[in-house]
């Protein structure tokens, strides 16, 4: 008898720890869960953030690069004109 209340209680030791082990496992899916959903709110930021910064590098490549190079004409135009004169 002494043996069966041994196996009884070892097996109950297994089934709480078995318990323990799956509540610990729900508690990392759920950790799991939220990291997921913050790095989909994170790439949702990014992809905002590089939509701005394209629409920047547009305007910079379509209306600064051309201004500066007028302004370098304009500066290079009185060396140039006394040099060809």
């Amino acid at each position: 008898m002494a043996d069966d209340t041994e196996i009884a209680t070892l097996l109950r030791d297994i089934r709480d720890n078995q318990r323990e082990a799956i509540a610990l496992q729900r508690e990392h899916m759920q950790m799991y869960q939220r990291q997921l959903e913050r790095i989909e709110r994170i790439n949702d930021r990014a992809e905002a953030i590089q939509g701005r910064a394209g629409k920047a590098v547009r305007f910079i490549l379509l209306i600064a690069i051309p201004l500066v190079c007028l302004l370098l004409v304009l500066m290079l135009f009185p060396y140039f004109s006394r040099l060809f004169a």
